[in-house]
């Protein structure tokens, strides 16, 4: 069983070594965070373009961190306070700790779909993005096409154990027009406090006529538009 899908969805998780080097005073990792974070400057995002992305997140892992000792049980309270004649002993004594040799653009997303497909249409819609960042990564010196993007980025992936959305099985057009329902349906009901029976009633005809519910397409909330509906 593969344990990056459940249902229609599909759980991918890129890890892509960023390499050891310096452009304009600035070490590759940061130019990256800060090409990441202009996009946060933007209305929408530009994995908006992309289809059936249900939610999306990228960072730069720079190490991996552990405490020094655990703390999950009386016993482990109980090592942490036993007494040991100098702090070198000490140190000696603490779990040895493993470190990243390189940081990491990391690149998470829960998708309706094809994995491949998928790929191919981050390629198709945002390639100049992927390339912005994706440039100072080990590896996609080789990418030239979408083709080759799938291959890399196949290259990255690791297993997913959780996922973010519920509803796997509905698309990503279904479910924004289930968001965009829900939005309007919390509007109207407020609007229409007290409202008179026979009014109310009229009110709700429209309402329905308006949103149009069996119309997956239109009206909706668009894709990545964090204002739209509310």
């Amino acid at each position: 069983m593969n344990r990056n899908i459940s249902g229609n969805a599909y759980a991918l998780t890129m890890l892509c070594p960023i390499k050891q080097g310096v452009e304009a005073n600035r070490i590759y990792a940061d130019l990256i965070r800060d090409r990441l974070e202009s996009w946060n400057l933007e209305g929408i995002s530009p994995l908006a373009k992309v289809p059936n992305t249900y939610l999306c997140r990228f960072f730069v892992l720079d190490d991996i961190y552990t405490e020094s000792l655990p703390g999950a049980s009386i016993w482990d309270a109980l090592s942490d306070i036993r007494i040991i004649p100098s702090n070198k002993q000490r140190l000696a004594a603490l779990p040895h700790t493993d470190h990243l040799q390189s940081r990491y653009l990391v690149f998470t997303s829960n998708l309706h779909g094809d994995v491949d497909t998928y790929l191919q249409g981050m390629w198709q819609n945002m390639q100049t993005e992927i390339q912005s960042i994706w440039q100072y990564c080990y590896g996609f010196e080789d990418v030239k096409d979408a083709v080759s993007f799938v291959a890399y980025a196949k290259k990255c992936c690791m297993d997913t154990a959780l996922f973010f959305v519920g509803s796997n099985d509905d698309s990503l057009t279904a479910q924004l027009k289930a968001l965009y329902v829900k939005q309007e349906f919390s509007r109207f009901a407020q609007e229409t406090q007290d409202m008179p029976a026979a009014e109310l009633r009229q009110a709700y005809t429209a309402f329905m006529q308006r949103i149009k519910p069996r119309n997956v397409d239109e009206p909706t909330w668009k894709a990545g538009d964090k204002h739209a509906g509310l």
